[in-house]
């Protein structure tokens, strides 16, 4: 299938579709109302449930509601609303349901404003919730790369029966750039809906769904279940990109739409004689602790560059354990780091940590 010019929004709604959505909850919020709005044409047309809930609260219910008989169901929204349905997310997380959400982030904290940011960070990969899980975050850096996580998405989700997020932020949602849709996925047969659904009786014995374990050691069997899922989720759901790292002496760390921009700076800074690389991690949780750790090792220093105060630059610490330095680049308020910006943060990064030989010049600065 050809390439076509696609808005991120729109672009993840009929990937979403493609990839076999039956029924989508939302309420709009900038930026990604163009989403919730994509949806509210194609899902009648296909004959599926398109909702708009009177809050975030509702549709992410709804959505918990739908997860329970066994429908493809999901939301989307930006990080006021997210925020708002961390609770219904701990119930289905508690319930062991499938669900998809996509989280198209703006400028915090309280409502912000409508700009592009990465601030949600730690609600998608810390919180999302009360209790002891994680759901999966997919954070893509193209709107190609939104299509194909957003297609695979509800298979992931379901392979598990667990939330995965897609996570996004207003660049990424408003941008236009080609994209090849996938195909369409056939519907989901009874079978594969699961022998967890609530699809009625049947002559079968009765599903209960819950996440209420009044008992202790019912509580703790949950929890202890929904452990070894988030380790087997660990070994095998980690994503990430490697770009020109093989011989760099310092590693740029981004995700998203900012890991873009470092590319241009990897770019720059090796056509100015500084051998950079860059990391990019694409699943936010499991982070790829591992991968990067190999990636940084013989390497100087590292630069975390995120559009918030500094979030991930926790887990990248974690995954080096103080072997080399990690330093810190970040814009807040919706501002997107430029090129310039990032470069001259790298180059001072440089002057502080790479040795320079006696009698020699630096060309880096």
């Amino acid at each position: 299938m050809a390439k076509e010019l696609w808005e991120g929004n729109q672009a993840i709604a009929e990937a979403a579709i493609r990839g076999g959505v039956e029924a989508f909850f939302g309420y709009p919020i900038t930026p990604q109302t163009e989403l919730l709005e994509y949806m509210s044409a194609r899902m009648p047309e296909l004959g599926r449930v398109f909702l708009q809930a009177e809050s975030e609260v509702a549709s992410i219910n709804m959505v918990y509601g739908a997860a329970c008989g066994g429908a493809r169901a999901m939301s989307s929204s930006s990080s006021p609303g997210i925020s708002l349905m961390q609770e219904g997310l701990s119930y289905i997380a508690g319930s062991e349901v499938p669900a998809v959400l996509v989280d198209i982030m703006r400028g915090g904290p309280g409502l912000g404003n409508i700009q592009p940011s990465q601030s949600d960070y730690f609600q998608m990969t810390r919180s999302a919730g009360h209790g002891d899980f994680h759901p999966i975050v997919l954070a893509p850096a193209t709107i190609q790369e939104a299509v194909d996580l957003m297609y695979e998405a509800f298979p992931l989700a379901e392979k598990y029966r667990t939330i995965v997020i897609l996570a996004g932020d207003g660049s990424l949602g408003q941008m236009m750039e080609p994209a090849e849709m996938p195909p369409m996925r056939p519907p989901l047969t009874e079978e594969e809906r699961g022998s967890f659904a609530v699809r009625g009786k049947a002559g079968r014995e009765k599903r209960i769904i819950t996440s209420l374990f009044l008992k202790e050691p019912e509580l703790e069997e949950l929890n202890r279940r929904l452990q070894a899922k988030l380790q087997d989720i660990r070994d095998a759901e980690q994503r990430w990109e490697v770009y020109q790292a093989d011989d760099a002496e310092f590693l740029l760390v981004a995700y998203g739409t900012v890991a873009r921009t470092c590319k241009t700076v990897v770019r720059e800074a090796r056509a100015n004689g500084l051998k950079v690389g860059l990391f990019r991690p694409i699943s936010l949780w499991p982070f790829p602790y591992e991968p990067l750790a190999r990636t940084a090792a013989g390497k100087q220093a590292l630069l975390v560059v995120e559009m918030s105060a500094g979030q991930m630059i926790e887990d990248v610490r974690l995954a080096v354990h103080d072997r080399m330095p990690v330093e810190f680049y970040g814009r807040t308020g919706g501002v997107i780091p430029l090129p310039d910006e990032i470069l001259e943060a790298l180059q001072s990064v440089a002057f502080s940590h790479r040795p320079l030989e006696i009698g020699v010049e630096s060309r880096y600065w």
